[in-house]
């Protein structure tokens, strides 16, 4: 058994002998447990430089000399402040002195899980950007007395993160009264409600992004245009803005540019292999127009950069007029339409007539000047893909003419018109067999389709209770060819036929292949019923 000088030997190698017999293993140059409490003590200590420096203990005239003391003395400093800060409350506020100390103990304790929870998400947190790159921080400036103002930010960039967290196409901020706005959120095509706001929040949250969009905040009645950035890690969003005056306040609407654009192909969009290789046959000619037809949100923007995907922008010089440009093309001169500078669709196509360009894509034919310029490029060498507000193909030649542009231009120029539409594709992890009523049975019989793969939508976490994840693309394509050209050169009436047959034919021609989607299993009849009617 060990005497007492023994265990003092090995404790204390200076103070006995029997050190020295210890295997030199058990000797160590420093003790850990009291390098553990220096440790300790310096993050301690830079803790309390933080509430020193950011907290309202200290006034703002010895702030400096009290980091300087919160330094050596961080955690005695700290306590100090809050005892005297507790007492001082506790006397005002007539409050139990031990029971304001266990609160202030309990906010500290917070304040450090959220200072951890905030370095380990700062790198996926979402920072909004104006166009110069400057972040909302460096806009409006945080520091003492503006926690609402920070609490606003917050707010401002969650409602952004969600949104592109649910995929959202469009973000919809309305006042629905006095007292209340409502937001709500475009997600594949379907307005659904995020939630609601009173009125001074959410004012205060339209201010904000219009502040980060370049906008004037005090103007809430006259219509205004903005854009701004959004940023999380490596990736970056783009968002347009327009504002207006309402019955009971003022109204944003703000569109989620597409990020995916630039790497989609034709394969991607959900083409028939027959489509699919007639609109490659197309893109190899080396003259004429491709014009691509389609309501608001029917993804014809999409459409045209999956068609310059597939054409060799290192062989052939593209060059893109786009309102606003959406993504970045390598390879690519891409020009965006700015009113206020005078550059228009009408005036930029003079200007790329004269660089030389092998194909143009024009982002929106909206006047009569910006289609004549482009038809008259299809004819004279250069591919043209171009974009129209229509609801069919019949109608898109009849939305020509009634532009002004004459019957023999659009003969000669026009290649191919190409309409379609967005189908939501059913959720996989919740899809169930559709319940067809003995009729539809009975008529998928008489017409030899199999509805054994028919489904319909369920309701899952995944697609957010809608049943629906995503969208495909549904289209109608007509070839231009000579008996075409030659039925618009004589005028026939296809105004008539838009309105009439020309309508019904395209909605027909979109219904079979949506319904091909549906036995598919793609998507379900209740879908297709809801786009095409």
């Amino acid at each position: 058994m060990l005497d007492s000088f023994s265990v003092i030997g090995v404790l204390f190698p200076e103070a006995g002998g029997e050190a020295v017999s210890m295997p030199a293993a058990l000797s160590l140059p420093f003790a850990p447990l009291r390098l553990l409490l220096l440790v300790a003590w310096v993050y301690l200590c830079l803790y309390c430089v933080l509430q020193v420096q950011f907290g309202l203990l200290v006034p703002e005239k010895y702030k400096t000399l009290a980091n300087i003391v919160s330094l050596v003395a961080g955690p005695i400093v700290l306590l100090s402040l809050v005892i005297v800060e507790t007492a001082r409350k506790s006397r005002s506020s007539r409050s139990p002195f031990f029971d304001l100390l266990k609160q202030q103990l309990r906010h500290a304790v917070a304040g450090l899980r959220a200072m951890r929870a905030a370095g380990e998400q700062d790198d996926a947190a979402l920072h909004l950007l104006d166009s110069s790159g400057r972040t909302m921080d460096e806009i409006y400036g945080h520091g003492q007395g503006k926690r609402e103002e920070a609490r606003i930010l917050d707010l401002t960039e969650s409602i952004v993160a969600d949104a592109l967290e649910r995929r959202a196409s469009d973000i919809l901020i309305d006042p629905t009264s006095e007292s209340t706005y409502s937001i709500r959120l475009r997600i594949d095509g379907v307005l659904r409600n995020a939630q609601e706001l009173d009125a001074q929040t959410c004012q205060a949250v339209v201010n904000s992004i219009k502040a980060v969009a370049g906008m004037d905040i005090s103007e809430r009645r006259r219509p205004q245009d903005g854009a701004f950035m959004a940023r999380q890690g490596d990736r970056t969003a783009s968002f347009r803005i327009a504002s207006s005056g309402t019955l009971h306040g003022e109204k944003l609407s703000i569109r989620v540019l597409n990020r995916n654009a630039a790497t989609q192909t034709l394969t991607d969009l959900g083409l028939t292999d027959k489509q699919n290789g007639i609109i490659q046959q197309t893109l190899r000619r080396p003259s004429g127009m491709i014009l691509i037809c389609g309501p608001t949100g029917s993804g014809k923007t999409t459409t045209m950069y999956a068609m310059l995907n597939a054409i060799d922008r290192l062989t052939r010089n593209v060059i893109t007029v786009e309102d606003p440009i959406e993504a970045m093309l390598p390879q690519t001169s891409q020009i965006e339409i700015n009113p206020k500078a005078e550059i228009t669709f009408a005036n930029t196509l003079r200007s790329v007539l004269r660089q030389d360009p092998n194909v143009i894509c024009v982002g929106e034919i909206r006047d009569e000047e910006t289609a004549e310029i482009a038809l008259r490029a299809a004819q004279t060498g250069h591919l043209v893909l171009a974009t129209l507000h229509c609801d069919s193909n019949a109608s898109a030649i009849a939305r020509l003419m009634d532009l002004g542009v004459s019957r023999l231009l659009l003969s000669l120029g026009l290649n191919l018109i190409l309409s379609q539409r967005l189908l939501r594709c059913l959720c996989p992890r919740c899809r169930r067999p559709a319940a067809l009523s003995d009729t539809q049975i009975a008529e998928f019989k008489r017409k030899r389709i199999d509805c054994s793969g028919i489904y319909e939508a369920g309701r899952c976490r995944h697609c957010d209770g809608t049943g629906y994840v995503g969208r495909t693309a549904i289209s109608d394509i007509l070839i231009v060819d000579e008996e075409v050209k030659a039925r618009i050169a004589a005028g026939e009436s296809f105004g008539a036929t838009a309105q009439g047959d020309g309508n019904r034919e395209g909605r027909i021609h979109l219904r079979k292949q949506g319904l091909k989607k549906v036995v598919a299993g793609v998507t379900s009849l209740e879908e297709l019923k809801r786009v095409v009617g």
